[in-house]
């Protein structure tokens, strides 16, 4: 728990503080996708995706009370290693189709929105980390900002594509038939 808790302190209600044990568990995994093999890596992410969500989805509002303490952590690097790791595990697993606010079709990518999320989550860690009253407000209203424009509309995209591919076996392939790749 955070240095100078108090129960009037709204950073450090259960609902941030399980949100932000889910993210950091999301991280790790992330962190260390080159020991995992491919079905695990779909696997673990369609059981995640639902309860990042859910934890996302009960923060409490923050009021930010000095916003120069927001600050965002993973570099460029970082990115790039989680999603190389993950486009090298997942190969042509990691494209599928999504409707974009038009309903038109557009091609996404699984690693590149994985490691979207991850860099929303470890900044939202990195942040909260740093202890102080400044730091964790602004850790918790960005990260509870992006889950509305950024990774909650990505990690459902994602989460859709990741349940079809992992029981691709057991539905019925005529459902689709003369558009198989519909969201593959």
């Amino acid at each position: 728990m955070p240095e100078n808790h108090t129960s009037d302190d709204p950073t450090t209600s259960k609902a941030i503080l399980e949100m932000l044990t889910v993210a950091h568990e999301y991280c790790l995994f992330f962190e260390r996708t080159e020991a995992y093999r491919h079905n695990d890596i779909v696997n673990y992410f369609r059981k995640i995706a639902p309860l990042l969500y859910l934890k996302g989805s009960t923060l409490p509002d923050v009021e930010v009370t000095d916003d120069a303490w927001n600050e965002r952590f993973v570099t460029e690097e970082q990115w790039e290693r989680v999603f190389k790791n993950l486009r090298d595990k997942l190969g042509d697993d990691d494209t599928y189709y999504v409707l974009d606010q038009n309903n038109d079709t557009r091609q996404a990518s699984l690693s590149d929105n994985m490691a979207d999320i991850y860099q929303d989550m470890k900044d939202f860690v990195m942040l909260y980390q740093r202890g102080t009253m400044h730091a964790r407000e602004n850790a918790v209203s960005q990260v509870k900002e992006l889950m509305a424009t950024r990774w909650g509309p990505t990690l459902i995209d994602a989460l859709k594509a990741c349940h079809v591919k992992y029981f691709k076996n057991l539905i019925d392939p005529d459902l689709f038939a003369g558009d198989s790749d519909w969201l593959l």
